[in-house]
């Protein structure tokens, strides 16, 4: 295995202090234990320690003169430094050098949120000091539960409880399925335990390993309190929906959030208003919500409970979050975003502010999408000041699984650790190798890589909207392929796999497990595919998404009603006129994108229905959650004209 590096930065401009220090805090690491690594390096100037900080990705502390340096060429004040590293890089361990007591008390008054500790210059113990540091460093590494989960699983205690396959007993040897034991693996299995083994704790009610997990990745992520969740955030979201939003309550919402997102309203009872998102009809993708339009629903809405918004989007679209989060806030209303896709945006500041940051009451994160967790596992944070843990909880636990997969959580723990040990590092080098994609995607002069700009529908241009760099868009339409055919043959013959495509584009997502060669071998296939190209086709436009009409029930009150079957197609074979004016029942999805055509308690036009004819009849194949399939026959679910009458209309 690998041994972990760890740089320890001394910012000091008395250079015969600081040879002293480095000298003796050198032959420390020398002379003692030193599992993580630890090598000291000194510079005298605060520019330079933020040059370091920048490029060097096994930088974990940095030991800050407190007087600074008022004499030299470039004069620095040590809480200024302070703050300007833990603002780069607030992962860092941060430590000031004082003179006395009142230096102390003065420094730590500044700047105490950002300070590890503080060491006395005129008491300087290089081995003291190490061993400190080195602590530090292992605690900021420690993985409890999955630590906890490993012990138990090498301690080889017989199983007399769930699961059935019982350590994978029950699959080892058999000549049916031993295949399944092989492939998985023995700690996969032996890992999949009950929660009947106290020592591992209980996600349910942590007060064990997996509460010091939490805590952990609370500071990490810079939340107050942080929970686990091994459904993934469609749950989270729904979570946070029950514990801020109770029947009635009125909730602002993109259209363009997750399909979770709609549930979560179905199942709080909650009444929305839907926000209509903006849209590049270019590229059939769409984007934020204008600032105009949310400030407008803010003013409007004043009685809203919650206002939700993904950031950063599907595409890699992030709001500019502050001064919205603050308008909400002047008028009470709670903030949840769902960064779903942006769980690695607090290790770098090339993604930051991150929605806790930006001042968010509710953050839900995808820690599987970028980071290294396994697939379902994801964080809800919470920075709310009125927090009501006791509700909170009671929601958790109404969705999550008394049996959870320790897998998951234990994936969850070593996440958080890598994103802090050298998260920073491995973005870095992420960020590197978009850069060099989307320079090679360019450059075979038929594929394009699309930028910002590109992106932005036309109404959020001067709305201060950023793009992650590791999601690209590849416009494919000179290549005379048409996406399908695209897909395929990268799959077929290259071996690659995208992560999701429109009628012109398909997006490719960078994640800290990309590597160069990967990126070598997709190059590769575009240089080919390229040299391939067939003259460019006329793409057929996906249909665009219907305009949201208007909600006449609560989502809830429809979506629990019997209700009636109605096809979508006459006699004729024509859009059903006898949809037009009636109230769905259910969330009808198309997917991709993924954006609900309509919503239970939605009234359906002509439009809609015949929105929803032309994505079945359209080239490009397209989910339709929500149809009903009557025979051959596609229906959609209504309110009947009873059950209307017998409901409160809003």
């Amino acid at each position: 295995m690998p041994r972990p590096h760890s740089h320890v930065l001394l910012v000091l401009a008395d250079a015969t202090l600081r040879r002293s220090l480095l000298k003796g805090l050198g032959a420390a690491a020398k002379q003692l234990d030193n599992p993580c690594g630890l090598s000291f390096h000194g510079v005298a100037s605060a520019a330079e320690a933020l040059g370091i900080a920048r490029d060097d990705g096994d930088l974990q502390s940095v030991l800050i003169d407190s007087l600074g340096d008022a004499q030299g060429d470039a004069p620095w004040q040590g809480e200024d430094l302070v703050q300007a590293l833990h603002g780069l890089r607030p992962e860092l361990d941060l430590y000031v050098l004082v003179d006395s007591a009142r230096d102390e008390e003065t420094v730590g008054a500044l700047t105490r949120e950002a300070i590890d500790g503080f060491f006395m210059r005129d008491e300087a113990d290089p081995r003291g000091w190490f061993r400190i540091l080195q602590a530090e460093i292992q605690e900021k590494s420690r993985t409890p539960f999955f630590d906890a989960l490993r012990e138990y699983v090498l301690m080889a205690k017989d199983a007399w409880h769930t699961p059935g396959h019982s350590s994978g007993d029950s699959l080892r040897g058999s000549p049916w399925s031993a295949e399944f034991h092989e492939f998985l693996g023995e700690n996969m299995l032996r890992a999949d335990l009950s929660v009947s083994v106290d020592m591992l704790d209980s996600l349910l009610d942590p007060k064990g390993v997996i509460a010091q997990a939490q805590e952990m990745a609370a500071r990490a992520f810079g939340a107050q309190r942080t929970f686990f969740a091994t459904n993934g955030t469609s749950t989270a979201n729904k979570v946070i929906f029950q514990t801020l939003l109770a029947p009635g309550d009125k909730l602002l919402l993109d259209r363009n959030c997750h399909k979770s997102v709609h549930h979560g309203v179905v199942l709080s009872g909650a009444r929305p208003v839907y926000l209509d998102s903006s849209m590049n009809r270019t590229y059939g993708l769409f984007g934020p919500v204008p600032k105009k339009t949310l400030f407008a629903a803010i003013e409007a809405h004043p009685d809203a409970k919650a206002l939700i918004l993904t950031s950063c989007t599907y595409d890699g679209l992030r709001y500019d979050l502050p001064p919205i989060i603050a308008a909400a806030h002047a008028k009470g209303i709670k903030v949840i975003i769902d960064e779903a896709w942006y769980a690695h945006a607090r290790f770098h500041p090339a993604f930051r502010p991150t929605a806790m940051e930006a001042g968010a009451d509710y953050a839900t994160q995808s820690t599987h999408k970028v980071l290294s967790a396994l697939s379902q596992a994801s964080m809800i944070h919470v920075n709310d000041p009125a927090f009501d843990a006791h509700l909170f909880r009671e929601n958790f636990n109404m969705h999550t699984s008394t049996s959870p997969q320790y897998g998951i959580i234990a994936s969850l723990d070593v996440g958080r650790q890598q994103a802090v040990m050298e998260g920073y590092k491995l973005l870095q080098r992420t960020l590197e190798l978009a850069a060099e994609l989307r320079e090679a995607i360019d450059a075979t002069n038929v594929f394009q890589a699309l930028t910002l700009t590109d992106l932005l529908p036309a109404e959020v241009q001067d709305d201060g909207i950023q793009l992650d760099p590791t999601k690209i868009t590849v416009d494919v339409s000179r290549s005379g392929f048409t996406v399908d055919e695209f897909q395929q043959v990268l799959f077929e013959r290259f071996n690659i796999q995208v992560e999701k495509s429109t009628f012109n584009t398909v997006t490719l997502l960078l994640t800290i497990g990309t590597t160069r060669s990967k990126v070598s071998r997709l190059h590769d296939a575009l240089l080919r595919l390229a040299r391939e190209a067939k003259a460019p086709r006329r793409l057929v436009k996906a249909p665009e998404i219907a305009g949201f009409t208007s909600l006449r029930y609560l989502p809830r009150d429809a979506f629990y009603c019997e209700g009636e079957l109605l096809p979508l197609l006459d006699d004729d074979e024509h859009a059903n006129a006898a949809l037009d004016g009636r109230v769905c029942a259910d969330q009808i999805v198309p997917y991709p994108p993924g954006i609900p055509a309509l919503v239970p308690g939605q009234v359906i036009t002509r439009e809609i229905v015949q929105f929803l004819l032309s994505l079945m009849r359209s080239h490009k194949r397209t989910d339709l959650h929500g149809v009903v399939h009557d025979g051959y026959t596609p229906c959609i679910r209504v309110m009947t004209q009873a059950e209307e009458r017998s409901h409160r209309a809003l």
